[in-house]
């Protein structure tokens, strides 16, 4: 009977979701794409003089929505929640520090952590997920990110997420 209880079922999930950053520094930009501007910076480094818009150091926090299309119009099944760091001198990488918390369908009030390098400008950058909560208990997996567009004021990237979990 006690080993009855200890059944479990793995799965693997294949999911592509897109999160859209909000990344104009005007309210009237916001507008356009969405309630609110989805990123904000929490701390920046000393040399605030340069002119690249991110320098080592600078931490971010994010609250973007996930989409299941890269539209800002499409259907939103989630908030992609957390922090960014630029952490490299010489490039752009940074750690990510991401909760993919599902607010739809099947997988509503569940979440996938996601934490690892981010090197920005590789057409494909691949991190772990390392695990999560709700239906995604138990999970591991990784997550390839594709940045799909790009402009002053917005980003739309691409995460093609493959999971490993339990029920």
């Amino acid at each position: 009977m006690a080993s009855s209880m200890l059944k479990t079922h793995s799965f693997i999930l294949f999911l592509i979701l897109f999160f859209i950053t909000v990344i104009a520094g005007r309210r009237s930009d916001s507008e356009v794409f969405g309630k609110y501007i989805s990123i904000s910076s929490l701390a920046e480094a000393p040399l605030t003089n340069c002119s690249s818009p991110l320098i080592f150091g600078d931490v971010y926090l994010v609250d973007d929505p996930l989409t299941i299309e890269p539209d800002v119009n499409s259907k939103m099944v989630g908030k992609a929640q957390g922090s960014y760091v630029v952490v490299s001198q010489g490039e752009l990488s940074l750690l990510m520090v991401l909760n993919f918390a599902f607010t739809e369908g099947k997988y509503n009030g569940s979440t996938l952590s996601v934490l690892g390098r981010n090197e920005v400008l590789s057409a494909v950058r691949e991190m772990p997920i390392v695990g999560g909560s709700g239906v995604f208990r138990f999970a591991r997996g990784y997550a390839q990110a594709k940045t799909h567009s790009i402009t002053q004021i917005h980003a739309i990237v691409e995460y093609n997420v493959f999971v490993f979990h339990y029920c």
